[in-house]
């Protein structure tokens, strides 16, 4: 009974190596060429938009997650062309129709976070 397990306990080992092995390369890699000594521009503030080691409770501009999640949006939005270019001419005019309508909703959303001003960042 126990040799039915092996199969399962295998893959859970393999998969924690594979997973645990790149962190402790890392780890070394860095330490020998001496990638780990920081300076003002690797601790500079970095996508955000404010410094990394402040107080936790201070205000910071919501515009930085508001133009993220739009451009998740967006991209996940154009991810579904790719699949449907491939498949095109098996969809035939109805799958056409389908994706222009589909990107027509995607411009009409764009042009209105464009005009509410969602994409500005003073």
């Amino acid at each position: 009974m126990p040799e039915n397990y092996f199969p399962v306990l295998l893959f859970i080992a393999v998969g924690i190596a594979f997973g645990v092995a790149p962190v402790l390369l890392g780890g070394i890699v860095s330490r020998l060429t001496g990638a780990h000594k920081p300076d003002s521009e690797k601790l500079s503030p970095y996508e955000c938009g404010f410094e990394a080691f402040e107080d936790a409770r201070m205000k910071f501009d919501v515009r930085y997650y508001l133009v993220a999640i739009l451009f998740i949006l967006f991209d996940l939005e154009i991810a579904f062309l790719f699949p449907w270019a491939i498949v095109l001419r098996e969809i035939g005019m109805f799958g056409f129709v389908a994706m222009m309508v589909f990107l027509a909703i995607l411009v009409v959303g764009f042009v209105y976070e464009w005009k509410k001003g969602a994409l500005e960042w003073d």
